[in-house]
């Protein structure tokens, strides 16, 4: 048997790794191969292309680099029609992946969706469009499946992955003395996100509201840098600041597990923080003309995934105007110890976070993908 992933970021780079690994321990013949990174090559799957040779960010760049990008498609278009695989496996990227879907499709090749495009926020048509292609989806949140069933599609939610990699490696203990952090010290962190244009519109907010908070007493502040991010901007922005915020670039869990609230850009992050325990104030913000379209497109109460889990907004989101430091300092004190909205929204994210799944998410997703490879449809 042979399963083609198809993974075009680094994200995608972990899924296709831990379902890789997942996938060896269930089939140890099966042959992987496909679009990815490092993660996915050393779980053992044979890389036709490295996805980090055509990563690019930013429209200017985007339409720079659409020759290769469309090179890339064709390409892997060819490499699918000689390997013959028995099942092509689409993680998340979906502007590439399912460009690649349609022409797979058109092969003859089965093709199962795991993370499927975000159609329960925006342009829901897409479900339809999307349940003309695949066989079969993954979603890795609940609130996913209505939209993706009243298209006519076959998905299932297994689970997800974050349950089992959001982790710390050291004990709480541990975490304090690597930080050195007292357990008498209120800890803040600050999570701008990993793209540029978040680190713009956000860091800068969130300095500020630092700068405010600092004045309430013992607290240290930091950044965990996320992976594969230039910090150099980031050590700019704050050295001008002129506030003490110490920049972790490892144990990122071991320090989510040590803090006490974060200020944070919408993301995954929010749901990892979660699971930590780790309330945050979420923030989102982009260039006027984005969101004026944006509101045009989402049709969404909530922006962050706890609230949207929990059904109701269980901790505090910041959107667009609303970015000011002091709305984000006046709530993240009111989430340190002792705040007056701790306890019920740490409460609140521990009934969010049931909704996730037991452990063992990547171990079902790879015998489903086992399954639907083996079915003839």
């Amino acid at each position: 048997m042979k399963i083609f992933l198809s993974a075009g970021e680094a994200s995608g780079d972990v899924h296709g790794a831990s379902l890789a690994r997942e996938i060896k321990k269930l089939s140890p013949e099966v042959e992987l191969l496909g679009l990815g990174g490092d993660e996915m090559q050393a779980a053992g799957v044979r890389l036709v292309r490295n996805y980090k040779d055509y990563n690019v960010m930013g429209v200017a760049e985007v339409i720079k680099n659409l020759p290769r990008i469309f090179k890339l498609l064709g390409d892997l278009t060819e490499i699918i029609r000689a390997e013959k695989p028995d099942l092509l496996v689409l993680i998340d990227y979906p502007d590439f992946n399912w460009r690649l879907a349609k022409r797979a499709k058109k092969i003859g090749v089965k093709i199962l969706s795991y993370i499927p495009p975000s159609a329960w926020a925006w342009r829901k048509g897409r479900a339809a469009d999307c349940a003309k292609i695949a066989d079969e989806f993954i979603a890795i949140f609940p609130f996913e499946l209505p939209v993706y069933e009243k298209a006519g599609a076959k998905i299932s939610f297994l689970g997800n992955p974050l349950v089992d990699t959001v982790k710390p490696e050291l004990s709480m203990a541990e975490s304090r003395k690597f930080f050195q952090v007292a357990e008498t010290d209120n800890v803040i962190l600050l999570m701008p996100g990993s793209r540029r244009q978040e680190i713009k519109l956000l860091l800068p907010e969130m300095l500020k509201a630092a700068k405010i908070l600092s004045k309430q007493g013992r607290i240290k502040f930091f950044l965990p840098v996320a992976h594969g991010v230039d910090s150099a901007e980031i050590e700019r922005q704050i050295s001008a600041s002129e506030i003490e915020i110490t920049l972790a670039k490892n144990h990122r869990y071991d320090l989510m597990q040590i803090a006490d609230a974060a200020m944070a850009t919408s993301g995954t992050v929010v749901m990892e923080a979660a699971l930590l325990n780790l309330p945050c104030v979420v923030l989102y913000k982009m260039a006027r003309l984005n969101y004026f379209i944006g509101k045009l497109l989402v049709q969404i109460e909530s922006f962050s995934l706890p609230n949207i889990l929990a059904g109701r907004k269980i901790q505090p989101e910041l959107l667009q105007d609303e970015v000011q430091p002091e709305k984000i300092s006046a709530e993240v004190l009111k989430l340190l110890r002792g705040g007056e909205n701790r306890e019920k929204v740490l409460s609140d994210l521990k009934f969010a976070c049931a909704k996730l799944g037991e452990k063992g998410a990547a171990a079902r997703v790879a015998k489903k993908i086992l399954e639907v490879a083996e079915k003839k449809f």
